[in-house]
């Protein structure tokens, strides 16, 4: 998303706006972006355990197959961000270019690799700038499968003795499909099926993609989630806008295939703070809403949240926590779960006004 998730706009007056005036649901959801990747490199073991034990109600993983069709989690199918693919040379002659959602992109693609090719790489953190803190893991972690996820969340859950959902994306998935042969649907339906997870279970199926959600939709009982972004729309679906599945008239649409819609936080809040329409037209179709994506760090904030000196110097996400809550919205998807855990729990940023 983007580096300002508010306009300079925003003012002191929403921020701190008490809650009888604007009544905040007690029980926003808390999913874990790529697990607790504020603090340790994303979509690993580490990063996703780590979440749990911080009190996340859902682990997101985004899903990507191997050419072996296993599911395995990284940000982008493409994988030189995230592992350190470009230091072997064993692997120098699969560097290539690929037009991906209409971009051309070069790299290393895991649709290129078999599993076992690809353990050996090792996870890496993908903003090393911003998070030094999480490059000192880079090197530890393998990059782990969906089934290894579904693993950790059942030890965890017998740990714990509570229930911890999962919150998969499915990344390109037309793409996969129509360049590598690859159906990452039928792949994602197997591998739940294999792990004894159904639609009973604490689980919600999401893609900026709407092809590949109407094929759930048609196939199983899943809890799915339209992705909407603050520009462009469904790399399947060229003609269509964000834009236009935000209003009363597209969120009806979406509610004919998903059960929520997850959207970029500049579309659920105005310049000033407070909410946009999107919240009260999807819950008016049914749908639940989420927002994506709550950080610390002051890059990812809006002026008025920035504190102390640099890009990475942790902000006020508290504040924006409590404006998303007062907007109505059922779940907050954060790269740091513990700072979402106590701002629903009612912590507050020390920044002065």
């Amino acid at each position: 998303m983007g580096r300002s998730l508010i306009l300079s706009a925003l003012t002191v007056l929403a921020l701190v706006a008490p809650a009888a005036a604007q009544e905040a649901p007690s029980e926003v959801l808390v999913i874990a972006h790529r697990g607790a990747s504020g603090e340790r490199p994303e979509h690993t073991l580490a990063a996703y355990e780590r979440a749990i034990d911080q009190g996340a109600d859902y682990i997101e993983p985004d899903l990507v197959a191997t050419k072996d069709l296993v599911l395995v989690a990284r940000h982008e199918n493409e994988i030189s961000g995230t592992t350190d693919v470009a230091d072997r040379p064993e692997f120098a002659d699969r560097r290539t270019t690929k037009k991906v959602d209409g971009q051309q992109v070069t790299g290393w693609f895991l649709e290129d690799f078999t599993l076992a090719e690809l353990r050996t790489l090792r996870a890496k953190e993908r903003l090393p700038a911003l998070r030094p803190g999480n490059a000192r893991f880079d090197g530890l972690y393998q990059v782990p499968t969906f089934a290894e996820i579904a693993a950790l969340v059942t030890a965890k859950e017998a740990e714990t003795g509570r229930r911890i959902g999962l919150y998969p994306e499915l990344k390109h998935p037309q793409f996969l499909l129509w360049h590598a042969g690859i159906d990452t649907v039928d792949l994602l339906l197997r591998e739940l099926a294999a792990a004894g997870i159904g639609p009973d279970d604490p689980i919600f199926i999401q893609s900026f993609e709407v092809a590949p959600l109407r094929h759930l939709d048609a196939r199983s009982d899943f809890k799915l989630v339209q992705l909407v972004g603050a520009e462009g729309g469904p790399a399947d679906k060229p003609d269509m806008r964000y834009s236009a599945m935000v209003t009363m008239d597209g969120t009806a649409q979406i509610a004919e295939y998903a059960d929520a819609v997850s959207a970029d936080i500049r579309l659920l809040l105005e310049e000033d703070g407070t909410p946009s329409g999107l919240v009260t037209a999807a819950h008016a179709a049914g749908l639940k809403v989420h927002a994506w994506t709550l950080r610390k760090e002051n890059t990812f904030l809006p002026p008025q949240l920035r504190r102390g000196a640099g890009e990475g110097a942790r902000g006020c996400p508290e504040k924006l926590w409590a404006l998303l809550a007062r907007a109505g919205v059922d779940g907050v998807i954060a790269d740091d779960p513990a700072i979402a855990v106590a701002a629903r729990a009612g912590a507050t940023c020390d920044r002065p006004e």
